[in-house]
């Protein structure tokens, strides 16, 4: 591994002192409960009675060590970068050929995400695929999360972070790269697409930042549409006003007053966990619980990492800061980068072709059956697939899905 001069990679591995873990245990013991109203179920926030059986498996049976030794088989360092202390993951692939790839989570995200994709990305051939799609991954967490956090300034909106990664990426070594991710990690991602296109193979998303529909569209823009693109574009809609009216809550919250909800969630951990967990299930491609589309312990296992460094605040700050910058509420500048994106249809937003190709430089397109906004843990074959099936058609030109 190279650095630039100046720069300094520290190894690094996880090791929570057992005191943390008899405190977690402790406070989830003396968890004091809210009342509920009968029979709302998820209808007015988070259940009492999935909460309360979700701590109790938190509390007796999920284990942490085992989680830390699974993350620990992932080589890790951290850098400092313009005043952030920057950890991240670096698994190199046994193909000394391989593309390299960043790829970057999102909130209430973190590098756990990726556990289950980084073999079959790292080792195709391996996991049953094709080991020329082989990728070196670099797996930062962003900085004010988690190992990266907290952060002790201000302005840390995705255009500084996508800056930060950029100069990651060259104290390692990487002069062209690819860049993968979804939430924050899908604007970051696609920031350092259009900043940076002379070092971007390509940009694949699994979310793609102002895409979806704004606005009640009104005959005109429909008539100018195709007939599958037009009952898109309803749809499209119809999932952006029920968003504003039922799911924004926590973004204008944490884009107004993220230090104020700081305290309940640092405090407490059954708090910190209903902010998250209630998110697994509303943005996932589930029925009843998180559960039915995440795994339950890599679910909290990304819980931890927020409650263990203690930066639900500082996480936060990134809705904060974006709310806060001149370039807030502006069209997205365009970005000449090759662009995917795989289109889930559990996402949050519906994303709209005729929106995307004004600002970004779509050549793949991909609609799939199942899987919502967490991707790499709800649906990692598909992701694996489809970020494998872009850089590939990349590489060697061949046409891929539209």
């Amino acid at each position: 591994m190279t650095s630039s001069p100046g720069s300094t990679l520290t190894p690094f591995r996880i090791d929570i002192p057992q005191a943390d873990l008899d405190d977690l245990h402790e406070r989830l013991d003396r968890t004091r409960w809210p009342d509920e109203l009968p029979g709302v179920g998820w209808e007015y926030g988070i259940p009492g009675g999935y909460l309360r059986e979700l701590a109790h498996y938190w509390r007796h049976e999920y284990d942490w060590r085992a989680a830390e030794a699974r993350l620990n088989r992932w080589p890790q360092y951290t850098t400092a970068i313009d005043g952030a202390n920057v950890h991240f993951a670096h698994i190199r692939s046994p193909r000394p050929d391989a593309t390299p790839l960043l790829m970057t989570h999102g909130w209430p995200g973190s590098i756990v995400e990726f556990a289950e994709v980084a073999g079959p990305l790292t080792d195709p051939g391996a996991y049953g695929g094709a080991p020329a799609d082989a990728f070196h991954l670099v797996l930062p967490s962003i900085p004010g999360f988690g190992l990266s956090g907290p952060t002790r300034e201000r302005g840390w909106e995705f255009r500084r972070v996508a800056t930060a990664f950029a100069e990651l990426m060259a104290r390692l070594g990487y002069g062209r790269y690819g860049a993968q991710g979804g939430d924050w990690g899908a604007a970051v991602s696609r920031e350092l697409g259009r900043a940076y296109p002379e070092r971007i193979i390509g940009v694949h998303l699994n979310l793609l930042p102002g895409s979806g529909a704004t606005h009640e569209p009104g005959p005109e823009e429909l008539g100018a549409l195709s007939p599958a693109e037009r009952d898109r574009t309803l749809r499209s809609w119809a999932r952006a006003r029920e968003w504003r009216r039922e799911r924004q809550g926590y973004a204008d919250i944490q884009s107004t007053r993220p230090q104020t909800l700081a305290y309940g969630l640092t405090d407490s951990p059954v708090g910190q966990l209903a902010w998250v967990a209630e998110k697994f299930k509303e943005w996932t491609d589930s029925r009843h619980r998180p559960e039915d589309a995440v795994d339950r312990d890599q679910m909290l296992t990304n819980v931890m990492l927020y409650w263990l460094t203690g930066t639900a605040g500082s996480a936060a700050r990134i809705y904060y800061e974006r709310a806060h910058a001149a370039y807030w509420g502006a069209e997205p500048e365009p970005s000449t980068a090759p662009t995917a994106l795989a289109d889930f249809p559990r996402e949050n937003f519906i994303p709209l072709r005729h929106i995307a190709d004004r600002t970004d430089n779509i050549v793949r397109w991909t609609e799939h059956e199942r899987g919502g906004h967490f991707a790499a843990m709800e649906q990692p074959e598909a992701l694996v697939a489809d970020v494998g099936a872009f850089f590939r058609e990349l590489r060697t030109g061949e046409p891929g899905a539209r």
